[in-house]
């Protein structure tokens, strides 16, 4: 299959009937990062298409910042665990999951998690946890800037739309948030009209399996922020919400559009 050049929701939601192959499951492989010895590259920001269109082997990109620019709200420890360690274990096993099944390899990251539920039963497991931790991650890093940003454009018209004021939404982002039970995301995520809403997610789900494009989250895992937070999951979330880049979100909004 022929990777498009930005993800189309028909085609992202159609299910495709597969045939069964085996999988050997490997465990997680937390490699060391560059990270970990102080080297990391910082990279850029990365596109709609990059973020939701890349294709196996998957691979861990740099953050678009340095690991303690987000400082003090999240600090560059958890920064080097959470994406050098964490993030790099779920690429490792989605990739783990589809080295046998070469009929999956040419489907976007966005189509193996859209049509989840119609994938061979030995590797759903695997893409609901592994390529949704992936998918969750690479939106989460993208989706975040030191200082916070504003939204723009037809995203600020559907946030006062839709919700009144951006006040009102990051009080619905933080109170979905807070009523995650153990691990999970909260989202704002978009219909394929364009309606916003804010959804919750267990573990590593995603919207894009319900039919709805996501367009920022909070990781609500323990490991997201217990160094700094422990138990203090609301002033996490109140944390994040000031690093929240609504300008990448609202270039996210109209590439979901697609018009």
């Amino acid at each position: 299959m022929e990777q498009p050049k930005k993800l189309s929701r028909k085609k992202a939601l159609k299910y495709l009937t597969f045939g069964s192959a085996s999988v050997l499951f490997a465990p997680a492989l937390f490699t060391t990062s560059c990270a970990a010895n102080g080297n990391r590259r910082q990279g850029s920001y990365l596109s709609y298409s990059a973020i939701f269109n890349a294709t196996y082997p998957f691979s861990l990109d740099p953050l678009p910042y340095d690991d303690d620019a987000l400082e003090p709200y999240i600090d560059t420890k958890t920064m080097e665990i959470h994406h050098g360690r964490h993030h790099q274990g779920y690429i490792n096993n989605l990739n783990n999951a589809l080295e046998n099944h070469s009929n999956l390899q040419s489907m976007t990251l966005s189509e193996l998690v859209a049509g989840l539920n119609d994938l061979p039963d030995e590797v759903q497991t695997a893409v609901r946890n592994h390529g949704g931790g992936h998918l969750n991650h690479v939106i989460f890093w993208n989706t975040m800037t030191p200082g916070g940003s504003s939204a723009t454009g037809r995203l600020a018209d559907a946030i006062d739309r839709d919700f009144g004021s951006m006040e009102n939404l990051k009080e619905e982002l933080k109170s979905a948030s807070g009523g995650v039970f153990g691990s999970g995301w909260a989202w704002l995520a978009a219909d394929n009209g364009g309606s916003l809403s804010v959804v919750q997610t267990p573990n590593q789900d995603n919207p894009l399996t319900e039919g709805l494009t996501p367009l920022t989250g909070v990781d609500v895992w323990e490991h997201a922020y217990y160094l700094n937070y422990q138990n203090l999951r609301g002033e996490y979330v109140d944390a994040w919400l000031d690093l929240v880049h609504w300008e990448k979100v609202s270039e996210m909004y109209e590439e979901s559009l697609g018009e």
